[in-house]
């Protein structure tokens, strides 16, 4: 049995465990809190420098406690609310002090010639990769050793080719990209004319048996992405079907050279034998 004495020293422990372990817990949460903030600054910073609305201008974020507070300028009211938007969507955001400025004749820094923005350094190396899996996925990329550069939009193919029927595709792959301003095509020809029609003879052997290893529903895959990463194609309006490496596309396109467009894009996807696209019917 416990002593008086002792019942109150073991009281005043249990008391002080407690508050101990809540003070450290309080002083773990501010030692975090930074770290929340700057996480959250970036996130929204980020989300500014990716935005084709937002990221010409210079805005500036700081967060403090779950509070967000936005400056800078814009052109337009709706940049201003769009940027307050963004930052209540970040998580833990709780309140946003919006002092961005709206002045109908404001206009950013410019960067330095030469120079990048975030932004536009990210949506250079987007369509880098785009341009090279829509290279990898095309039947002549075993004839092609590409490398794939893009600057402010404007792709620069450097490597060899086997054929000139391989370099041209090449260029229209690219220049079928989202994003992509120009081609500069240095693709070099390598093989002599002889060694070409040897070479793109057994290429066409080659395809006929790629169409019973390749899967149709990779075949599928790769149109769709295909059409989807290609400016000049509405991929929203085209169904893509595969049956023993037949492509079937059915659908609506704008003109008859989106027709056509779509049709040479499918037909030089690997395993493909070839295209239907009878049912690609024009929208007028």
């Amino acid at each position: 049995m416990l002593s008086h004495i002792h019942k109150t020293i073991f009281s005043a422990v249990l008391l002080f465990v407690p508050m101990s372990m809540s003070c450290n817990v309080l002083a773990a949460d501010k030692s975090s809190q930074p770290l929340t903030d700057a996480r959250q600054e970036a996130q929204i910073w980020t989300t500014y420098a990716l935005s084709p609305y937002l990221r010409a201008n210079d805005l500036k974020v700081t967060v403090v406690d779950g509070k967000a507070t936005l400056s800078g300028g814009v052109a337009e009211d709706v940049d201003k609310d769009l940027a307050k938007q963004i930052a209540l969507g970040v998580s833990g955001i709780k309140e946003v002090d919006n002092q961005i400025k709206v002045n109908a004749d404001y206009k950013p820094t410019k960067n330095k010639e030469g120079e990048r923005s975030y932004g536009q350094a990210v949506d250079d190396m987007s369509i880098t990769a785009v341009v090279k899996s829509k290279l990898l996925w095309s039947k002549h990329s075993d004839g092609l050793a590409t490398n794939v550069d893009t600057l402010a939009g404007k792709v620069t193919l450097k490597g060899s080719a086997d054929s000139d029927a391989a370099k041209a595709l090449a260029g229209v792959l690219a220049k079928n990209t989202h994003g992509v301003m120009s081609v500069d095509n240095q693709l070099k020809v390598k093989k002599a004319e002889s060694d070409k029609v040897a070479k793109n003879s057994k290429k066409s052997a080659k395809d006929e048996d790629m169409g019973d290893k390749v899967s149709d529903g990779w075949i599928t895959t790769k149109v769709k992405s295909t059409f989807i990463y290609s400016s000049n194609v509405d991929s929203s309006d085209i169904s893509v079907s595969t049956k023993d490496g037949i492509v079937t596309l059915t659908g609506k396109v704008d003109s008859g050279a989106e027709r056509e467009l779509a049709t040479e894009l499918a037909q030089n996807i690997k395993g493909v034998k070839s295209v239907e696209s009878a049912e690609l019917t024009n929208k007028s």
